[in-house]
């Protein structure tokens, strides 16, 4: 299996999304684990679904 390009690992207070390529934060911070935008990035990466993704995650604010 190689290696992901992108992981979701924790910070103080949530989670960012870690680019393993370009080496930096993608993103925002999100409180819950955004675990299908991670495998979407990984995946297909579909633009239009990384999109209404990100909305959702943004949405589940506490």
């Amino acid at each position: 299996m190689s290696r992901r390009r992108y992981v979701a690992r924790g910070v103080p207070g949530g989670y960012r999304i870690w680019d393993n390529r370009g080496r930096r934060w993608w993103g925002d911070r999100y409180e819950l684990c955004p675990d299908d935008l991670v495998a979407e990035l990984n995946g297909q990466a579909d633009h239009a679904r990384i999109i209404a993704l990100m909305k959702r995650y943004r949405a589940q604010k506490r």
